[in-house]
């Protein structure tokens, strides 16, 4: 039985909030990487508001879901979505951002500085591999958690996240979710023309892993669909990983950056926000 119309409908108009208050974000502090944050956004939006066993307001609380953001330089999106739920203003975060005496947010996300942030992030490749160790953690202290990781197609270059592959196949780590946010560009181009990846379901599947593909990732339907197919939580079962791959669109809602890989990184002035609200106000149904 699939999700209720109702709760995507919700999960659909949160998503038109968060890109709203995540565009406001981005051009007070002045910096930020737009493209892959508006990618990820239905992605993250499900997983908080839906799927997750997390609460931003006890970041700590025992047995909770881990999720990790391995492609750390979109960050923004889930200061955004804490700021939602009750965490922080978002005037608070603007005057922590990276300042100098006060800093609690980075355009890279720091978990010795934001108690809801598990893992730092910055250095692509390495969240995959950590979630492993993270998942392993929990089958031998038998908690009952699901590990779940975001990375990007860029970052799906480095070599480190296919050792990670390898050794989550052959543990059977069953309570561990790995998400690529397939937005197809890098920060250079097309991620096809830097370094096809070729295909990805069969190529993780080779690797012991159950994979589950999202025609479209900006489709909240869709990404619910996927997340119901999550396996049941067992920390004494040994069974494949899962792989979800979530095709999305890099700017997404934003006539100006969808496809555009110039809006990678960077910050928005003032005109551009005017345009960028006006087009993600035509998303809300």
């Amino acid at each position: 039985m699939g999700v209720k119309l109702q709760t995507v409908a919700e999960l659909e108009s949160k998503c038109v909030d968060i890109r709203e208050n995540l565009l406001n974000f981005i051009h007070r502090i002045g910096m930020g990487h737009l493209g892959g944050e508006l990618s990820m956004v239905e992605v993250a939006v499900a997983l908080y508001y839906k799927y997750m066993n997390y609460d931003v307001l006890d970041p700590h609380k025992e047995g909770r879901d881990r999720f990790i953001l391995s492609k750390g330089h979109c960050s923004e999106t889930l200061y955004t979505i804490f700021s939602d739920q009750g965490a922080y203003t978002q005037d608070y975060m603007v005057e922590h951002f990276e300042s100098l005496e006060t800093y609690k947010f980075g355009m890279h996300s720091n978990r010795l500085k934001c108690p809801q942030i598990e893992v730092s992030a910055g250095s692509l490749g390495h969240g995959l591999p950590i979630a492993v160790g993270y998942a392993l953690g929990a089958r031998y202290r038998k908690e009952n958690y699901r590990v779940i990781v975001m990375i990007g197609d860029g970052e799906f270059d480095e070599g480190t996240n296919w050792e990670a592959m390898m050794a989550a196949g052959h543990y059977k780590l069953n309570n561990l979710v790995c998400i690529l946010d397939k937005n197809q560009l890098q920060m250079t181009g097309p991620t096809e023309q830097i370094m096809d990846l070729g295909d990805v379901a069969a190529k993780v599947e080779a690797f012991g892993w159950n994979a589950i593909t999202i025609e479209d990732g900006n489709d909240m339907a869709q990404v619910c669909a996927a997340l119901d197919k999550l396996p049941e939580l067992d920390c004494e079962k040994r069974d494949k990983p899962t792989f979800i791959i979530s095709n999305t669109v890099k700017g997404k809602g934003v006539s100006f950056m969808e496809g555009n890989h110039k809006w990678h990184g960077g910050g928005i002035g003032e005109e551009d926000l005017k345009i960028a609200l006006a087009d993600v106000a035509k998303m809300r149904k």
